[in-house]
């Protein structure tokens, strides 16, 4: 059973690695045809399209920088592009699963055979990729490899859907809702700096081809940038560069990166957004009247949890660019992930007392 259950580990974490990469080998090829080259090498654009794929399984890069060839870091990666690796893992471990008919000892040994076979292809991939002006951070890819297997796994061999509580629902239905709120403010934000993304589109000059590719990296970055408006709505607010900081109550910057979602950034202080503080505060009182009905342990869970995902967001959503004055962009995890976890806490203390306050009060009323 062992052999079989290789073989077909290996070939589907094979499959689900081409899925990704050959789109991404077609766009890198199609951009270096159309901006021309000096040379016929193809070399260039194939590593390119490893980088791409490396990206989008969120591993960081040192970068040499031009032209004075200084030492960077790129690890301030599009969030978003996270979905095409685990749409494709989660189609090689479905068709695994099924493959063994979903016996439980050999799906957690597909689980593990497969999340060793892919890391181990995207190791190799890593290191044939490497250059002397982009070097992959070899030891995150098999953490960044074996980490989306193990997400993409939940929930497939799952034979009946439950109704029964859960603590992850519960909170993955709270980050749903405070996202979609976020979503709408940057939305509103980017309609009012129309102008400005639009003049920082026509710095870049695009062209065509590179006009669309802009536009699919943007849509890309979107999450990175609806966590840095959840942080801007929460409290701590976000950095666009080193000794940078955009917040309700400080606006410190002196200029943005070239990218045109970054447009929609706050032009001033806006001290009454902190308002909106208060839907993290009601998302506690939430989870302490839905929890209340379990037990303790289920209301400590569900803000664990709760947290724990908005830490993962926050890292997910920051990092460097390239340079050094571009070395903090996005969100300060630790400042977001205490920022909430005490407004999830005030709103927790508040479903607690509010009910025994308007017990007390409306007992003074009866009397």
């Amino acid at each position: 059973m062992f052999q079989r259950v290789l073989w077909v580990s290996l070939t589907q974490a094979i499959r689900s690695t081409a899925l990704v990469l050959l789109p991404t080998s077609f766009i890198s090829l199609l951009a270096w045809a159309t901006a021309g080259s000096s040379n016929g090498n193809t070399t260039e654009p194939m590593r390119a399209a490893l980088w791409m794929w490396l990206g989008a399984h969120h591993v960081p890069f040192h970068v040499i920088v031009p032209p004075a060839g200084l030492p960077g870091l790129f690890s301030y990666l599009p969030a978003g592009a996270l979905v095409f690796p685990l749409l494709a893992i989660r189609s090689g471990l479905k068709r695994a699963f099924d493959g063994c008919d979903f016996n439980p000892r050999a799906l957690r040994l597909i689980r593990i055979l497969y999340a060793t076979c892919y890391s181990g292809i995207a190791t190799l991939l890593a290191w044939a990729s490497t250059s002397r002006a982009v070097t992959p951070i070899l030891y995150l890819v098999p953490l960044m490899s074996i980490s989306l297997v193990f997400v993409a796994s939940i929930g497939i061999n799952s034979s009946r859907k439950t109704r029964d509580f859960s603590p992850i629902r519960l909170a993955s239905y709270l980050l749903v809702i405070v996202m979609g709120f976020s979503s709408l403010a940057l939305g509103a934000s980017m309609f009012r700096h129309l102008k400005t993304i639009e003049n920082l589109t026509v710095v870049l000059q695009p062209g065509l081809l590179g006009g669309l590719l802009l536009f699919i990296l943007m849509a890309l970055y979107i999450p990175n940038v609806v966590v840095a408006t959840f942080a801007y709505a929460v409290g701590p607010g976000f950095a666009v560069g080193r000794d940078t900081l955009v917040s309700p109550l400080t606006h410190r910057v002196l200029e943005i990166p070239a990218l045109p979602i970054l447009g929609a950034l706050p032009s001033s202080r806006h001290p009454f957004i902190l308002f909106s503080a208060l839907v993290v505060v009601a998302g506690g009182i939430v989870i302490y009247r839905v929890t209340m009905l379990h037990s303790v342990r289920a209301l400590a869970h569900s803000y664990l949890y709760a947290v724990a995902g908005v830490a993962l967001l926050s890292v997910l959503s920051c990092g460097s660019l390239f340079t050094r004055s571009l070395s903090a962009v996005g969100v300060s995890p630790w400042q977001v992930t205490a920022y909430v976890a005490v407004e999830l806490l005030v709103g927790v203390l508040l479903g607690w007392l509010l009910p025994l306050l308007f017990g007390q009060l409306r007992n003074r009323v009866a009397r």
